[in-house]
């Protein structure tokens, strides 16, 4: 295990030549970065999850409620033995044969059976209330650690001059509202790492979780190696954006249109100008070529350099979903009035439309007189950085 633990720790890969992990310790005079100091997020990220749940429930609840969004999840469609044993199973999404089947089994038209499925589908959907409330939450912590990270880089100087991230590299002492501020930040993608088993399911799940484990990654990488203070201005920078985004999906769920639309724009402007713009320019700039002159060449340097090129990827496929997203709402809006959110489908719809469908399908029998219509419309809540409807949501 020893021999293990020393090759992963190799020094002439995680440090510029010339420097030991024992230049590295800390001395009276000094404190340095430690990797035993990443095992406190472990316990915070609980705390974290914990003091969400609450804030859920005693206070973003009975605002959601104060503010009047819904309650009530959509609607549940009608118990049916021999439907919701294929539902289960045998497939949620039944093709053209299937129906057929199934329409001259129960005597039901077909159009009243993709109905049935797209209730059962919804019905496992949360409600607007517990989107609102998440939301909440999110926007909130976003909200504090977005102003507590301009706050601390206000009044360092590398905020103002990218160079002075090297400078006396990698003899930087570690400053306690600098440790304080990652390992808030690495307990929360923790807590999002875990809880987004149980959050609100979202058809881009896979992206949103190789974005938390990039996250983790280079957050405990940076604080290990001491690139800390490039560390800094990558997370307030990616903060930026998510205030905007949270704040545009609690307006859509209080059904506050106009304000939603505003926010929606105000955040693709953000975020496109902050991931697009900024982040290459300034964080990959100072990390692809201002730290290779101050520093030469290490093996470390390029895996740091390689997750910060994985997250530019990542941001270049949001922004086309951004920019797709706000050419839809252009065109199919109404004429002369600003629309982003006018999009009728969306890959990360929580709420399926259904007016395609029964749009498409032609009534082939009588429908059964206890199926009745989801409730649901092209223009509902979403989840993620583009529109399904009224609004976009994240990650």
């Amino acid at each position: 295990m020893a021999g293990i633990l020393a090759w992963f720790w190799n020094e002439r890969f995680w440090l510029p030549h010339n420097v030991t992990w024992a230049d590295l310790q800390s001395t009276e005079e000094a404190s340095f970065p430690q990797a035993e100091d990443l095992y406190l997020a472990f316990p915070l990220a609980f705390c974290i999850f914990m003091i969400r749940l609450l804030f859920e429930r005693f206070i973003a609840k009975p605002c959601a409620l104060g503010l009047k969004v819904q309650a009530n999840g959509p609607q549940k469609a009608q118990p049916n033995a021999i439907l919701e044993k294929v539902f289960t199973a045998i497939t949620k999404h039944p093709d053209e044969k299937r129906l057929e089947g199934l329409s001259k089994q129960l005597d039901w038209d077909v159009r009243s059976i993709q109905r049935w499925f797209r209730q059962r589908r919804n019905q496992e959907k949360p409600s607007t209330l517990t989107k609102f409330c998440e939301s909440m939450w999110r926007f909130t912590f976003y909200l504090y650690i977005f102003t507590y990270g301009v706050r601390f880089l206000k009044k360092t100087p590398w905020l103002w001059n990218t160079r002075q991230c090297w400078n006396g590299y990698p003899y930087q002492p570690l400053m306690p509202d600098l440790h304080y501020y990652y390992i808030v930040e690495l307990s929360f993608y923790w807590s999002l790492m875990f809880s987004q088993f149980i959050d609100i399911k979202r058809k881009d799940f896979g992206i949103m979780f190789t974005h938390h484990i990039v996250t983790v990654t280079l957050i405990t990488f940076s604080y290990v190696t001491n690139l800390t203070r490039v560390g800094t201005l990558t997370l307030c920078l990616h903060d930026a954006a998510d205030v905007v985004l949270e704040a545009a999906k609690m307006a859509n769920y209080c059904k506050y249109q106009k304000l939603s639309d505003l926010l929606f724009l105000t955040f693709a402007i953000v975020f496109i100008v902050s991931r697009l713009g900024i982040y290459p320019l300034w964080i990959l700039n100072t990390t692809l070529f201002e730290l290779y002159e101050a520093l030469g060449n290490f093996p470390a340097l390029w895996v740091f350099n390689v997750l910060l090129v994985v997250l530019q990827i990542l941001h270049c496929f949001w922004s086309y979903l951004i920019i797709k997203a706000a050419y839809k709402a252009i065109s199919k809006g109404k004429a002369g009035k600003w629309n982003p959110l006018h999009v009728a489908k969306d890959d990360r719809s929580d709420i399926e439309s259904s007016s395609d469908e029964e749009e498409t399908v032609p009534r082939s029998k009588t429908p059964h007189s206890s199926i009745t219509t989801n409730g649901t419309s092209g223009a509902n809540g979403t989840n993620g950085y583009i529109t399904g409807g009224t609004c976009s949501e994240e990650h």
